[in-house]
C-alpha cells in the first residue's frame, strides 16, 4: 500500500490580534523579539486566536479533494501551510512530492519579470530543468491565451490574464500535487470551465493529486471525490462529497451571531440582513448592510452578491454611487439600506455575500448571509411546477388563447 502523500498532523496556526504584521518570517520574527525586549514579558502586545487548530488528515496519491468552509473556516490559513508559504504554530505535515500552488492574485510571480521569465523561474523553483519547461512552454502560453504579452512586465497584466498564466503555470509544470485556491472566480466563466477540465485531467490521466478550494458546490461536487469540510479553524467532516455538502448548506442556512465577520485585514462586515426572511417570491424585500474598519480607508466599490445554493451568482445588488468613494474608519463606519422591490426567484434557498474593493484590496467574500424564498400561491391558479423544473427566475407574463 502506497504512503500518503500528504500528511497532516495536529497542524494549528496562531495570529497576534493587533499585531502589525505576520510574524512568518525570520526577519518579522526577530521584530516582535526586540520589541517583547522593550514592552516587556508582561506587557500583552494583544489577543491571539488560533486559525487553524488540531488539523488532521492524509491525501493519497492521485486524490481530488475540495475543501469547504464558510469565510473564516481556515480554507485558505491551510493551503498556505500546506504549500509552506506560513509557518504552523504546531503540528506536523509530511508531503511527498512538488507541491504547485495558486492562491491569491500577487503570489507565485515575481512582479518586475515578465511573463516569460517567470514560467522559467517557477519551473526552476520545482525542480525541473530548462529543458523541461521549454518542452511545456508552447502549451503553458497557449492555455493562458497571453502569447501577445509575454515579455511584459507581470506587475501590468490584469487580474484574469495574471490568473490564467499562474494557473497555466502550476498545471502544465507537473507537480505531483495541485493546490487551488478560490483565485479562479477571477477569471471569466470560460476560463473556469477550462480551468476545472485541466485539473480533471491531470487527476485522472497523469495521477496527480489535486486540493481544490471553492465555494462553488457545483464545481466542487464535479471535481472532487472526497471533501473537507472546515469551520473555526477545525475539520467538521471528511468523506463523500454529498455528505458534506448538504452539511456546509445546513450550516450556511444558520445566522452568523456574536462578532463581525473579517473582509480581509482592514474591513468587517457588521451586519448583512434581509426583510422578511424567508420572503414571498414576487414580494418586496428590505436590505440593510453594516462595514466597519480597523484602521483608516476609503470604500471604493460594493455590491450584494447572491448565488444559488450550488454557488451560481444569480444577481447583484450594486451599491455604488455617482458621488463617488465612502471613507470608512473604526468611529466611522459604512451604513446603507434599501429595497428590493419585488424579488423575483423560484422558492428556495439562496446564499449571500458581497464583493468589497478599499484602498488596500479587494475580494469577493462568500456566505455572510442565507436567504429562502417560499412560493407565491394564487386562489383558483394550478399548482406551480415543482422549483427545479422552473429554473431561478419567476417571470410576470401573460397568455391569450
Amino acid at each position: 500500500m502506497s504512503k500518503p502523500i500528504i500528511s497532516v498532523h495536529g497542524i494549528g496556526k496562531q495570529y497576534q490580534l493587533g499585531a502589525t504584521k505576520s510574524q512568518d518570517t525570520l526577519r518579522d520574527q526577530l521584530t516582535h523579539w526586540a520589541r517583547g525586549l522593550v514592552r516587556g514579558r508582561s506587557e500583552s502586545v494583544g489577543e491571539s486566536f488560533w486559525a487553524l487548530r488540531d488539523v488532521c488528515f492524509e491525501v493519497k496519491p492521485g486524490e481530488v479533494i475540495g475543501i469547504i468552509g464558510r469565510n473564516g473556516a481556515g480554507k485558505s490559513t491551510l493551503l498556505k501551510v500546506l504549500s509552506q508559504i506560513t509557518e504552523p504554530t504546531e503540528g506536523e505535515i509530511y508531503l511527498r512530492g512538488r507541491l504547485a500552488s495558486l492562491l491569491e492574485v500577487g503570489t507565485g510571480f515575481h512582479q518586475e519579470l515578465t511573463g516569460r521569465e517567470n514560467i522559467f523561474l517557477n519551473g526552476v523553483i520545482l525542480g525541473m530543468t530548462q529543458a523541461e519547461v521549454r518542452a511545456k512552454f508552447d502549451e503553458i502560453v497557449e492555455f493562458a491565451e497571453v502569447g501577445k504579452f509575454l515579455d511584459t512586465p507581470v506587475k501590468r497584466y490584469s487580474s484574469g490574464m495574471y490568473v490564467r498564466l499562474a494557473f497555466a503555470v502550476a498545471a502544465h509544470l507537473e507537480p505531483e500535487i495541485l493546490v487551488v485556491d478560490e483565485v479562479l472566480a477571477v477569471g471569466d466563466a470560460a476560463f473556469q470551465n477550462k480551468c476545472l477540465g485541466k485539473m480533471q485531467d491531470v487527476a485522472k490521466n497523469r495521477g496527480r493529486t489535486v486540493l481544490f478550494v471553492s465555494h462553488n458546490m457545483a464545481a466542487v461536487q464535479a471535481l472532487c471525490g472526497r471533501i473537507i469540510h472546515m469551520g473555526g479553524g477545525r475539520v467538521l467532516g471528511d468523506g463523500d462529497p454529498d455528505t458534506q455538502i448538504n452539511a456546509y448548506l445546513g450550516e450556511i442556512k444558520k445566522p452568523r451571531t456574536g462578532t463581525a465577520v473579517p473582509l480581509g485585514k482592514i474591513v468587517e462586515c457588521r451586519q448583512l440582513e434581509f426583510t422578511p426572511n424567508p420572503v414571498v417570491s414576487g414580494q418586496p424585500m428590505d436590505f440593510t448592510l453594516e462595514l466597519g474598519a480597523k484602521q483608516r480607508t476609503q470604500l471604493i466599490d460594493c455590491a450584494i452578491l447572491i448565488y444559488s445554493v450550488y454557488g451560481q451568482r444569480i444577481a447583484i445588488l450594486d451599491l455604488r454611487t455617482t458621488s463617488g468613494q465612502f471613507p470608512i474608519s473604526p468611529d466611522q463606519p459604512f451604513r446603507c439600506s434599501g429595497r428590493i422591490k419585488n424579488f423575483p426567484l423560484v422558492e428556495g434557498d439562496y446564499r449571500v455575500g458581497l464583493f468589497m474593493n478599499c484602498s488596500e484590496y479587494y475580494s469577493d467574500y462568500h456566505d455572510l448571509a442565507s436567504l429562502t424564498v417560499s412560493a407565491a400561491t394564487k386562489e383558483g391558479e394550478l399548482a406551480p411546477y415543482a422549483a427545479h423544473f422552473r429554473g431561478l427566475v419567476e417571470l410576470e407574463y401573460e397568455v391569450k388563447f
